[in-house]
């Protein structure tokens, strides 16, 4: 299973539609925020630009001015379409997989990629392991508060690395790009 269908699967999100109004279509928070994760780790590996994250990312070029996340995933976006899809995910999730790992959640991190049971990680230690740049980011664009969104990502983000690495290991360049 790739990324697609994780995301088709959390179409309404973790939490269902947003409201009775809602019309049952768009993304929800949640899914937005996991997806903002990745979309983050995989431009800032794709780039290959060094240091924390800023609290307001910038997107590759031509990935639109204004310089949230919304721009990261419209630039990720326009790095799949342009065939740069395998190294872009896999680069992604492997930064985001490496800094868990050195964040004090290497037993989780490898139990999600590898095969058996995924361990939980309470909100407050994912919030240490991915620091207060990317969370203030995350945040700030999918509108969901510090709790919820650290709450969501301890009960969620097991499971999107899990399907994301179906053999038990951090897939290649190659298989993420067959899996899309």
């Amino acid at each position: 299973m790739g990324l697609i269908d994780v995301l088709n699967g959390m179409q309404n999100g973790p939490r269902g539609p947003r409201g009775p109004s809602s019309g049952g279509g768009g993304m929800s928070p949640m899914t937005m925020a996991i997806l903002g994760l990745l979309a983050y780790k995989a431009v800032k590996s794709f780039t290959n630009q060094p240091g924390a994250a800023p609290a307001a990312p910038r997107a590759p070029a031509g990935a639109g001015a204004g310089g949230g996340l919304g721009d990261i995933v419209s630039g990720l976006g326009g790095l799949l379409s342009g065939g740069a899809a395998g190294s872009v995910l896999s680069g992604g999730l492997n930064d985001l997989v490496k800094q868990l790992q050195q964040g004090g959640l290497g037993d989780a991190a490898n139990s999600w990629v590898g095969k058996g049971p995924n361990r939980a990680v309470s909100a407050d230690d994912l919030a240490q392991a991915l620091g207060a740049d990317q969370i203030n980011t995350l945040t700030a664009h999918t509108g969901l508060s510090r709790q919820d969104l650290l709450a969501g990502l301890s009960e969620h983000l097991p499971e999107a690395i899990d399907h994301l690495t179906p053999d038990g290991r951090l897939p290649t360049e190659q298989e993420m790009s067959r899996s899309l």
